[in-house]
């Protein structure tokens, strides 16, 4: 379980003011020392991501933010990352505590409001009451809106017990039945061909994690797989005895494997996969039909949610651009931000090109498609944009009866080839 990918984990943040003591409380939770206890206010200072195992949800990342009430040059700074976590945590914990570390009033209210118009599970701790019990009138307040509340001394893990029996219950119902990346579009016992170019990006000895994670959904399903790359494909469909119900290319290669299959065999991508597990696959389409109103000197972000080291023919910095440019006809002017940084102003982009996001959870990635649609600004995938730029977005789509729909409305009266 500790080896599962971050992507696929609950995320459950905590969050607070200064030395209300989360970091023991995530001690207390994890059974390790895995942030710096001290008294001294504003000890932790970046988010610190500690994954384990949480049952019976599975695997979780706990993450322990700085003190939202940071000041200074240094604690803007701060609280500008612990922010980012929000677009993130499937599970807030909200940590309050008497004493010398504040009570509840209006600061802890902006946060619970802020997860509630998130539509985030939201838990508040009670932590410290052996110097001074949480307000009475808060409490009734917060059961009459529905949340959940538990007392700890987190530093002597007392309550602690309680704050994982309420996480369990709050994991939110999508997240238990997490839906299928590929499972779901074949019948149990059929096959899929999976086309997997081995490049100068393709990692040294292991395949990429859409890969390997769409394969064990095969598995999962009661689906197998025949695995070849790009220039095998032609020869390995010649050897079945019956068609694959399905072949899933990698994006860079869509124009080749689609000469190479034949057009009765639905095709589309790892990408535009994970577009549908991760994201919203409808609206990224609607994302893609906007490339059409793309003029030169129009700014495009492209969005990569890992942070590897790029190299000569880099698919968002290199190849991307150059596909995008030549269906302009036109220079673009792109932007590239990795990781968890995402602008706050999207207003002078045009579109927004994100990766299959397969290091990201999904609320991350639903958070950035509701940033763009409340800025008015167009948003799609990689796989997306690739397959609308060579002309094989229809084809693409065919798995995706409700993605395609969606598709011709949008275009409707336009003439469209597979």
């Amino acid at each position: 379980m500790t080896t599962a990918p971050r992507g696929m984990r609950l995320h459950i943040g905590l969050f607070g003011r200064r030395n209300v003591g989360k970091s023991s409380l995530l001690n207390a939770l994890t059974r390790q020392d895995v942030s710096i206890v001290s008294p001294t206010a504003g000890t932790t200072t970046d988010p610190v991501e500690k994954p384990m195992e949480l049952l019976p949800i599975g695997p979780v990342l706990f993450i322990d933010t700085a003190g939202i009430d940071d000041a200074g040059a240094l604690g803007t700074q701060r609280v500008e990352r612990t922010r980012r976590v929000f677009d993130r945590v499937d599970v807030a914990v909200i940590v309050a505590a008497g004493g010398a570390g504040g009570g509840w009033d209006a600061f802890e209210d902006g946060l619970l409001a802020e997860f509630q118009q998130r539509r985030v599970p939201t838990l508040v701790v009670f932590n410290k009451i052996d110097l001074a019990p949480p307000p009475a009138a808060v409490r009734a307040r917060l059961l009459e809106q529905g949340v959940r509340t538990v007392q700890t001394v987190a530093s002597r893990g007392n309550g602690v017990g309680e704050v994982r029996a309420a996480l369990v219950r709050l994991a939110p119902e999508d997240f238990i039945n997490t839906p299928a990346i590929v499972g779901d579009l074949v019948p149990p016992g059929e096959l899929i061909v999976l086309v997997v170019p081995i490049d100068k990006e393709a990692p040294k000895g292991r395949l990429i994690l859409p890969q390997v994670q769409t394969i064990r959904d095969l598995l999962d399903n009661d689906a197998y797989c025949l695995v070849v790359k790009e220039r095998e494909l032609r020869d390995a469909l010649a050897r079945l005895t019956r068609p694959p119900a399905l072949v899933v290319t990698d994006s860079q290669a869509f124009l080749k494997v689609a000469a190479d299959t034949p057009p009765e065999v639905p095709l589309t991508s790892f990408s535009i996969l994970f577009a549908r597990f991760k994201g919203d696959l409808v609206e990224l389409v609607r994302g893609a039909t906007a490339i059409d109103c793309l003029r030169p000197g129009d700014r495009v972000l492209v969005a990569e949610a890992c942070s590897h080291h790029p190299i000569g023919e880099d698919i968002g910095r290199v190849k991307i651009p150059r596909w995008l440019t030549q269906y302009v006809g036109g220079a673009l002017e792109f932007t590239t931000m990795s990781g968890h940084d995402f602008p706050p102003d999207l207003g002078s982009y045009r579109l927004v090109v994100h990766c299959g996001a397969c290091v990201q959870n999904r609320r991350e990635m639903l958070t950035r498609i509701l940033r763009c649609r409340a800025a008015g600004v167009p948003i799609t995938n990689y796989g997306l944009t690739i397959a609308y730029s060579l002309g094989i977005f229809e084809r693409a789509l065919t798995p995706f009866p409700a993605a395609l729909a969606a598709y011709r409305e949008r275009n409707r009266g336009m003439p469209h080839s597979l």
